[in-house]
């Protein structure tokens, strides 16, 4: 129950530490008190930041387990909005956007991250694994994190796949794509951006070194 809260995020020990979590067996508990202060909420977290709860009446020190039911009633439904906030604000500040599976995208989240401090920036609501990197001195864009379709590329495949769009200059682009490993841009201007799939495909060396050529790449055009 409350998992969907947790989905696609990954847990920081950090964080979840400093919110008030303790360890113990392997897991990660958190109490307090709602409703008033009639109620002690458990939380309970595992290796993989998924959530279980218990509920402790204060006045009989019995655990109450209706809201983790089908029962339906304006107090049980209370007691399930005040636990979802909790969950909500701890999901909030202790775990972090997990959208991207791909090894090559995680290893890049994370030099991006070293090397320029920068992090994904999640523009699109209705687009939630589709993300940005911009230079912090001129709020450009310098790569773009996405899961497409390969049909989208112009390949015969539905598959699902990650991809990173980047910067280049137009005389290079015009050399550089070639359909299989490099392609037109995806939804950005073509002669100013191009696409790689990040399933290994390219060298991860060769996917670091053309992210630092987008990033120093001194064109204002989008």
């Amino acid at each position: 129950m409350f998992e969907d809260i947790f989905k696609r995020k990954k847990l920081n020990v950090e964080k979840l530490l400093a919110y008030g979590f303790e360890t113990m067996d392997k897991r990660y508990t958190y109490r307090r008190d709602i409703m008033d202060g009639n109620f002690t909420l458990h939380i309970f977290l595992d290796e993989n930041g998924m959530p279980d709860t218990s509920l402790t009446d204060l006045e009989n020190g019995e655990e109450y387990t209706l809201y983790k039911t089908n029962a339906l009633g304006a107090f049980v439904g209370d007691v399930r909005l005040e636990i979802e906030s909790v969950l909500s604000d701890i999901s909030t500040k202790c775990y972090e956007p997990e959208i991207f599976k791909e090894e090559q995208s995680k290893m890049l989240i994370s030099y991006v991250r070293e090397k320029y401090g920068d992090e994904l920036e999640f523009l699109w609501p209705k687009s939630p694994d589709n993300a940005i990197w911009r230079r912090k001195d001129n709020k450009k864009w310098y790569g773009i994190l996405l899961t497409i379709q390969k049909s989208k590329l112009g390949l015969d495949s539905q598959e699902i796949v990650e991809v990173i769009d980047l910067r280049a200059k137009p005389e290079e682009l015009e050399s550089l794509v070639d359909g299989k490993l490099y392609f037109p841009g995806w939804h950005m201007n073509k002669k100013h951006w191009y696409t790689m799939i990040l399933d290994g495909s390219i060298s991860y060396d060769e996917v670091c070194r053309r992210v630092d050529k987008s990033y120093e790449l001194d064109d204002k055009k989008q």
